[in-house]
């Protein structure tokens, strides 16, 4: 026997309990899935006229739920925070207003913490909401709109730990979440505004003009230079290119590092000799300064390059980036 003093177990058997959970929790959504109908369109149509926010409301396990609900409502367009109702008896109530609808989130629908702040509640005049398992429970007879999640069993044994319900709460608050989502048109460009930090946010909120090089970093050399002026600029600025311009800074063409490489394969040009003009890319990929850097790593991508010229709308060269500066950015 193992010295914590549990039996031998098999693999086998361990596997077996895992799926079982999943089977059980399977049922749950499967029967919360069903119950999707009026009550929760008027739960939706609360909280698309709620003027202020969506307060969740939870203890214990619920708690943790509710949190997890907020949060999702939050970043996904409809404003809500979390209270924890022990500490709402203690002066946290002042954080709801008469504006907010609240979701109270108690699978028995019996806890103490929550049903001491419906008189209060109520008397501001809040939308309750409540998600409970118990359709004749207090809180379930007191809100406005009853959402029931009530589930076949639990995927504990001993039908003690909350795991399927919590599992089946969860999901119902995503539901309204992407219900009220789709109702507010929102998008992933309103998405990425609320997460500026995460991978999204930088793809979707960060264009060329916060990346790009300006001014005195952009390489840059006259169409009459000769091919040793361009190589000393391209050295200089340290991008792998130099743009060829005219006199009024309106792109002729580009010349890169892949491209010297090519003009010294080439035997019939002479180096010492040669003008930029000559063996510059005359019809190079650009890119403006309002698009997007997620754009400019698209087109690094398909084209197989890895910099890029930004033009303005009179073809005057205002930018210049390459990979390292969409790395940096954290755009790829």
């Amino acid at each position: 026997m193992p010295a914590n003093g549990t039996q031998p177990i098999e693999d086998a058997a361990l596997a077996a309990s895992g799926r079982r959970v999943f089977e059980i929790e399977q049922q749950g959504l499967a029967a919360v899935g069903a119950r999707i109908d009026g009550a929760f369109s008027a739960a939706c149509r609360r909280m698309l006229a709620c003027s202020g926010r969506v307060v969740c409301l939870g203890m214990g396990k619920s708690g943790h739920v509710a949190r997890k609900i907020a949060a999702t409502l939050a970043s996904t367009g409809t404003p809500a925070f979390y209270v924890h109702p022990g500490e709402a008896g203690h002066g946290d109530l002042g954080m709801i207003t008469d504006a907010d609808v609240v979701l109270a989130l108690s699978y028995s629908g019996e806890s103490d913490e929550i049903l001491t702040l419906l008189p209060v509640l109520k008397r501001q005049g809040n939308v309750l909401i409540a998600m409970t398992g118990r359709p004749a429970s207090s809180l379930a007879r007191e809100a406005d709109v009853h959402l029931d999640v009530s589930v076949p069993a639990e995927a504990c044994p001993l039908d003690l730990a909350p795991t399927a319900s919590t599992t089946a709460s969860m999901a119902l608050g995503d539901a309204l979440a992407v219900a009220l989502l789709d109702a507010r048109a929102f998008t992933a460009d309103d998405f990425a505004r609320s997460h500026p930090a995460g991978a999204l946010g930088r793809r979707l909120l960060l264009h060329i003009r916060d990346v790009m090089h300006t001014g005195d970093e952009v390489p840059r050399v006259r169409g009459e230079a000769t091919l040793a002026e361009a190589l000393m600029e391209m050295s200089r600025k340290r991008l792998g290119m130099t743009a060829v311009v005219d006199g009024e800074d309106r792109l002729l063409g580009l010349y890169t590092d892949g491209d010297l490489r090519r003009t010294l394969a080439d035997p019939g040009i002479d180096v010492r000799g040669a003008r930029i003009a000559d063996v510059m890319t005359r019809a190079p990929v650009t890119i403006g300064a309002d698009a997007l850097a997620s754009e400019a790593a698209r087109l690094m991508e398909t084209r197989k390059i890895t910099m890029l010229l930004v033009l303005d709308d009179a073809r005057r060269v205002v930018g210049a980036l390459n990979i390292h500066d969409l790395l940096r950015a954290r755009v790829v």
